[in-house]
């Protein structure tokens, strides 16, 4: 991944800095293919998250997912991808300078555009990661507010770990693939989003049981996906298959998959003793994705049965990392903070511990882990590392979130999160209702379709809100106030009256 170690740097004709890294043309082919497999992560992302939810909010997840390509490229196109690898004048340890708004007609043009096509593909995917842990309440224009300034936490790291003039790369720093930056970044950030929004609403009350996954066929296919992806994520990070590259990409092809059957394994143990000889598929497929973060920075220098016991910690820790998530009630729908906060954290380390020096490009700059000799240098480095990362999403991720929730709002309404974001946000009825006859009605009827308002007399259709919102009563949410329920009340009892409804405790809206 660390495309400035085998950069030299030249003047074009405009007397800007460019970069050159003297690739071949099958590098440039292996680059470009890795960029397309890392973009279908896109897709394993959704559908896992969207397996993960309940069916009345599946396709907001969605339509996330896209927002984190369609908001956060552009923004890595503007300005990102500069702040990360621009070499202009002003540039330094902390930030680089240069390369905004991405173009170039030059000799120089093919590195450019092969290099920013796989870091884009990189920058969305930290994003993206955030996305699941805010799944269920969160409003979408304010989540597409938050994923185009999302781009700017992640460049950041970025410049520090990846580019030659980062502070933290002079030190010597080894992140083959982005455990640190790209997971541990937006695993942190997934933390801070949690913490910012609260709960979904009765998610911890009076011992509220794990949530069903809404779909468990979606949540495996997209494990299936991003299992793939992750291929072009590690081996790609090469960049490039010249001299001993395309060496160092079949390591990292077998390292990725034995850092995943590992951590597979170690979830199919812990599910059949959690639950009791059951095989829990959320608890298996975190595992798998713990595991694979676990050995995303250490993909081509550490040993293939390094990476079976690197990836066994990474999935048991994404199994208990959840549960003492839930310990504390930060709710987080898709275990986004264990498997790639958690568990980013231990691939770093894990470097730090297993690494070995790499004869092919000089990947640990001459320096062993501590397993092999090489003392506690490296992971000094590799902690420190990790407490820069962390402070500073935890900062960048606040002030983003932090702005948005006091000025336009970050989570939906109560009423709003009962219909399901697919309806209220997208019009979409994931139940098939005829929403000529749902009572509801609400304060913000401009985000509500105005045929929702509609009150049928026909009680073979009619659908009103469960009794057990009712008694929901410690969501401090913004939105909250108690004219909300007493208007329920109030046309419940009329109904009543009439005789042309069920008591709303016989009648479930989901």
């Amino acid at each position: 991944m660390n495309m400035a170690n085998n950069s030299t740097t030249a003047l074009d004709s405009d007397g800007a800095v460019a970069i050159v890294n003297n690739l071949t043309w099958d590098d440039a082919t292996w680059i470009l293919t890795s960029s397309f497999i890392i973009f279908t992560m896109q897709s394993g992302f959704g559908l896992l998250e969207s397996g993960a939810v309940t069916r009345k909010n599946e396709v907001n997840i969605m339509i996330k997912n896209a927002a984190d390509v369609i908001f956060g490229g552009i923004s890595y196109w503007m300005v990102g991808f500069g702040i990360s690898f621009g070499k202009d004048e002003g540039s330094n340890g902390f930030i680089g300078v240069g390369y905004f708004f991405v173009d170039s007609n030059g000799p120089d043009m093919g590195q450019l555009f092969a290099t920013f096509v796989f870091q884009l593909s990189f920058a969305t995917t930290a994003t993206t990661i955030v996305s699941g842990a805010m799944a269920e309440r969160t409003k979408l224009t304010s989540y597409m507010v938050y994923s185009f300034f999302n781009t700017y936490v992640y460049c950041i790291p970025a410049h520090w770990v990846w580019d030659k003039n980062g502070f933290l790369n002079k030190l010597g720093c080894v992140d083959i693939a982005g455990s640190g930056v790209v997971h541990l970044c937006g695993g942190t950030a997934a933390l801070v989003a949690t913490y910012l929004l609260k709960p979904r609403t009765g998610r911890y009350e009076n011992g509220a049981q794990r949530p069903i996954l809404g779909n468990p066929v979606n949540t495996i296919l997209g494990l299936f996906m991003l299992w793939w992806g992750w291929l072009g994520f590690n081996c790609g990070s090469t960049f490039g298959i010249s001299g001993g590259k395309w060496k160092l990409a079949a390591k990292s092809a077998v390292i990725t998959m034995n850092g995943s059957v590992g951590a597979g394994f170690a979830g199919i143990v812990l599910s059949v003793i959690l639950y009791k000889g059951k095989y829990d598929v959320s608890t298996i497929v975190n595992s798998v994705l713990g595991g694979m973060v676990g050995v995303t920075a250490s993909c081509a220098v550490i040993r293939p049965w390094e990476a079976v016991i690197t990836g066994a910690i990474g999935g048991i820790l994404s199994v208990f990392g959840a549960k003492l998530l839930d310990k504390m009630k930060l709710d987080d729908p898709v275990g986004a903070i264990s498997v790639h906060g958690v568990c980013g954290l231990w691939g770093m380390l894990a470097v730090g511990i297993f690494a070995q020096k790499d004869k092919f490009q000089n990947l640990t700059r001459g320096r062993n882990g501590l397993v092999h000799g090489g003392g506690f240098y490296l992971l000094g480095v590799q902690v420190l590392t990790c407490v820069s990362i962390m402070t500073w999403s935890i900062f960048g991720t606040f002030l983003i979130l932090w702005s948005l929730k006091k000025t336009v709002g970050i989570r939906l309404s109560l009423e709003e999160e009962e219909l399901g974001a697919d309806f209220v946000e997208h019009n979409i009825d994931s139940n098939n209702r005829n929403d000529s006859n749902i009572i509801f009605s609400s304060r913000r009827t401009s985000r509500i379709p105005s045929s929702v308002s509609t009150i049928t007399k026909d009680s073979s259709q009619m659908i009103t809100i469960s009794g057990n919102i009712r008694n929901t009563t410690n969501r401090t949410d913004e939105n909250e106030n108690n004219a909300f329920y007493r208007f329920l009340d109030q046309v419940i009892t009329k109904l009543k009256r009439n005789r042309e409804i069920a008591p709303a405790d016989d009648i479930n809206l989901l």
